[in-house]
């Protein structure tokens, strides 16, 4: 577990005043591994929060995205997830259980072509299929 103070330091180099609202959500999403949903995130921490709004939650979430302290994936339609991992990484999708897992990646050993001219701002690695635990329940 990341201690209050560090999150909290993590923050404010961010330039972002560190609330309790806002390290509970930053909190969250660190010590989570399902990638969360901004819906997610509330009813996880509204009953110790009670004052927590979901216009909190998504105002928070947005401004860590944009400050590089989370990372919004849209592995799904219409919906967004959320990871506070930013190291480099992918992300694999199982289509039977829904379930989102981290792997690791070296995004340069990957063979891009086609990009000449362009400036590349962000790389995401998605894999969807079926995860090793559904395809050993189906035996």
């Amino acid at each position: 577990m990341v201690q209050t103070t560090d999150l909290a330091a993590e923050l404010v180099r961010h330039g972002i005043r560190p609330s309790m609202q806002r390290l509970r959500i930053f909190e969250y999403l660190r010590e989570s591994k399902s990638h969360p949903t901004a819906d997610d995130v509330f009813k996880a921490l509204l009953p110790d929060n009670p004052s927590l709004s979901k216009t909190t939650v998504y105002n928070t979430l947005g401004l860590f995205v944009r400050e590089h302290l989370a990372r919004q994936l849209s592995i799904e339609d219409g919906e967004a997830r959320y990871d506070g991992d930013t190291s480099v990484h992918g992300h694999f999708r199982c289509t039977r259980c829904g379930a989102v897992m981290d792997f690791p990646v070296e995004i340069g050993q990957l063979a891009v072509q086609g990009l000449d001219g362009c400036t590349v701002e962000t790389q995401d690695v998605f894999f969807q299929g079926v995860c090793s635990k559904c395809l050993e329940n189906s035996k």
